[in-house]
C-alpha cells in the first residue's frame, strides 16, 4: 500500500523500491513503476519492512532536508535519516517551551481528552444500533458523555481535566459489558475496568491492544521528530511516554475496544487462547497472542475516510497522520490541533 497524505510519502507494499528520476521519486514494485511524484512535492518518505530506496534518491532528500523514517513491518519505529539543515530542533524546542504555558498545556490536553470521549460516545451509540433492546442502558452513559464533554471547557487545572477525563472512562465501562454478545458460561463477562494485572480476558485483551497502540503512536512520534516523553496530559515521569500516553487516548475506544470487541463477538477468540495466572491474573497465551496480532496487522489495512484532509487514510496511518499534525500545530503552521473522531 502506497500513499501520499500530508506531503509525505507512506510506503507499506513489501519489496517496493524507491528511486531518483530525474527531480521525481518513482517506486516500483517488482519492476513495475506503481507511483512517480515530483520530489518537490515531498516533505517526507517514510517506510515500512521491507522497502529499499536507492543511495541516489537517498543523497536528494538529505540535501533537500527532507526526512527519510524507517519502520519494521509491525510498526515500531527504527531510523529517521535528515540532512544538515532540520526543523527538529525547533519543533522539540517549541514542545519543550508548551511546558511552561499552563494554559496552552491544558488546552493540548484538552483535544486529547475531547478525541477519547467522543469516539467513547461513537462506540456506545453504535452499539445502540447494534442492539436495539439495549438502547435505554446505553443511552443513559451517552448522555453522560455528553455532559463529560460539556465540562471539558469550564476545568482550569490539568487535574480538573484528568478528574472529568477519569469520570468519562468509568461511565463508558460501566456500559462496555452491554457490548460484549453473553457467551454459554460466561468466560468473557465483563463488570470492570482492571489493568494491573488484567482480571480477566476482556480486561487481558484491552491491556494488550493498548500496549500495541502505544507503540504505534511512540513510533508516529518519533517519526515525525517529536519527544514521546514530553506531553501535556500525563504527567511527566522518567521513562514514562507522555506525549505517547496522550496520543494514545483518542484511538483507544476506535482502534482498541472496537477491535476487541470484533474479536470477541466473532469468537475468534475462545478460553485456549488465554492463561489464568496465581491471584487471579489472566492473560493472552502464545497462541491467543498470535490470533490477535494477526487480526490486527489485517485491520490496519483497512481504510477508512479521513474526517480532516479528506482522504481515504489505512488505520495503521491514523496515528502517523495525527502525529504529524500536532508537529505541525506545535510549529505553529496550523492554528489548532484536532483530533481524530470516528463518523
Amino acid at each position: 500500500m502506497i500513499k501520499l497524505l500530508l506531503n509525505t510519502l507512506y510506503v507499506q507494499t513489501q519489496q517496493a523500491y524507491l528511486r531518483l528520476d530525474h527531480e521525481t521519486i518513482v517506486v516500483e514494485v517488482e519492476g513495475t513503476k506503481t507511483l512517480q511524484v515530483p520530489i518537490h512535492h515531498i516533505g517526507a518518505i517514510v517506510m515500512f519492512g521491507h522497502v529499499s530506496i536507492s543511495p541516489y534518491l537517498l543523497g536528494k532528500c538529505a540535501n533537500q532536508g527532507i526526512s527519510v523514517i524507517w519502520y519494521d513491518a509491525y510498526g515500531r519505529f527504527l531510523a529517521r535519516a535528515t540532512g544538515r539543515t532540520s526543523g527538529n530542533v525547533l519543533l522539540r524546542r517549541a514542545q519543550h517551551q508548551i511546558l511552561e504555558d499552563e494554559k496552552r498545556m491544558l488546552h493540548i490536553a484538552s483535544r486529547f481528552v475531547s478525541g477519547k470521549i467522543r469516539n467513547s460516545k461513537s462506540v456506545l451509540q453504535r452499539g445502540m444500533r447494534d442492539y436495539p433492546e439495549k438502547r435505554l442502558r446505553l443511552e443513559q452513559s451517552v448522555k453522560q458523555l455528553d455532559q463529560s464533554l460539556r465540562n471539558i471547557g469550564k476545568q482550569t487545572t490539568l487535574d480538573e481535566l484528568r478528574g472529568v477525563e477519569g469520570y468519562a472512562s468509568s461511565v463508558y465501562f460501566e456500559a462496555f459489558a452491554s457490548l460484549i454478545r453473553s457467551d454459554e458460561d460466561g468466560f468473557f463477562a465483563f463488570t470492570v475496568r482492571s489493568r494491573r494485572p488484567p482480571r480477566n480476558p476482556i480486561n487481558a485483551c484491552l491491556s494488550f491492544a493498548y500496549s500495541i497502540l502505544t507503540q504505534d503512536c511512540i513510533s508516529a512520534l518519533e517519526g515525525v521528530g517529536l519527544d514521546p516523553q514530553i506531553g501535556y496530559l500525563h504527567a511527566l515521569r522518567p521513562g514514562k511516554p507522555s506525549l505517547g500516553l496522550d496520543l494514545v487516548e483518542e484511538f483507544r475506544p476506535y482502534l482498541a475496544d472496537r477491535f476487541v470487541l470484533t474479536l470477541i463477538n466473532r469468537k475468534q477468540l475462545d478460553k485456549s487462547d488465554f492463561d489464568m495466572r496465581p491471584g487471579g491474573a489472566v492473560f493472552l497465551n502464545e497462541k491467543g497472542r498470535r490470533t490477535f496480532l494477526a487480526a490486527y496487522q489485517k485491520r490496519k489495512q483497512e481504510e477508512i475516510q479521513h474526517p480532516i484532509i479528506n482522504q481515504k487514510v489505512p488505520l495503521g496511518l491514523l496515528p502517523h497522520v495525527h502525529a504529524r499534525l500536532l508537529a505541525r500545530y506545535l510549529r505553529g503552521d496550523i492554528d489548532e490541533y484536532v483530533p481524530f473522531v470516528m463518523r
